[in-house]
């Protein structure tokens, strides 16, 4: 599905992203880790436009991104959550949904201008879709609340569900579990698995080593933008290289 080959990007001198090859089939969840700085969040800015290449290629189901543009990109089946959650703060839950689903929708401006039967059709289909996410992600009962007041794990959860109300192939999860208790990563894990049953292919990028190594199938571990190791779970773990540069002699959680 995606396949980036030798994936590069420079910032003048400093070469954050060094000839990647990168694969991921469709119905897999891969894990990308490694240090901070080790270029991790580079990589999903460049899969998502935000950044151009330096060179190399970027492949989705056979078709090069490079030089297209995130909204192009997001239109195409790719889409993206950020560590810090990108969220509407004045709008409510819903409302952040409604705004998310502009590419599920697909209304164009004759049909908005003039409230067209199609319109207003569309725009039924578009609460549904929102509130069908709402009830996956277990944010319904919270629909009418300000995203701004929302805990931090809710504001997690409501940065996947307007991810999700975009209709995603492939989804790029930044940190997804970042500042969660407990009981809130088993609560995102089995969010993370029931996504995955949809159909939806999942990339993410996450610290909390028991957690990638309970959800992902693969695993490529990055350091200063060059991968050091990729495999299943078990190998990770048990690879000495990654072991000195990045999990340490056990893995902690963190």
């Amino acid at each position: 599905m995606l396949e980036t080959k030798a994936l590069t990007k420079n910032f003048g001198g400093l070469c954050a992203v060094n000839k990647l090859n990168l694969s991921i089939q469709a119905g897999e969840i891969v894990g990308l880790i490694g240090p901070n700085g080790a270029g991790k969040t580079t990589v999903f800015n460049l899969i998502t436009g935000f950044y151009r290449a330096s060179s190399g290629e970027i492949l989705f189901n056979g078709k090069n991104l490079v030089g297209q543009k995130p909204h192009r990109i997001a239109e195409s089946g790719i889409v993206r959550t950020f560590q810090i959650a990108k969220l509407f703060p004045n709008f409510t839950v819903l409302q952040n949904l409604r705004a998310a689903s502009h590419l599920f929708i697909r209304v164009n401006l004759w049909e908005a201008i003039f409230r067209t039967s199609s319109y207003r059709r569309k725009e039924a289909n578009g609460l549904d879709h929102a509130m069908k996410a709402l009830r996956f992600l277990g944010l319904d009962s919270l629909k009418d609340e300000f995203a701004r007041i929302l805990p931090h794990g809710h504001q997690k959860l409501l940065g996947i569900a307007m991810a999700l109300a975009a209709s995603p192939e492939l989804l790029l999860l930044d940190e997804p579990l970042e500042g969660m208790n407990p009981k809130e990563v088993d609560r995102a894990l089995d969010i993370i698995a029931g996504i995955r049953a949809q159909g939806v292919t999942i990339l993410l990028i996450e610290h909390n080593m028991r957690a990638v190594m309970r959800i992902c199938d693969r695993i490529v571990v990055i350091n200063f933008g060059q991968e050091i190791a990729k495999g299943s779970p078990e190998e990770i773990r048990q690879n000495k290289d990654v072991i000195k540069a990045y999990l340490g002699t056990s893995e902690n959680g963190n």
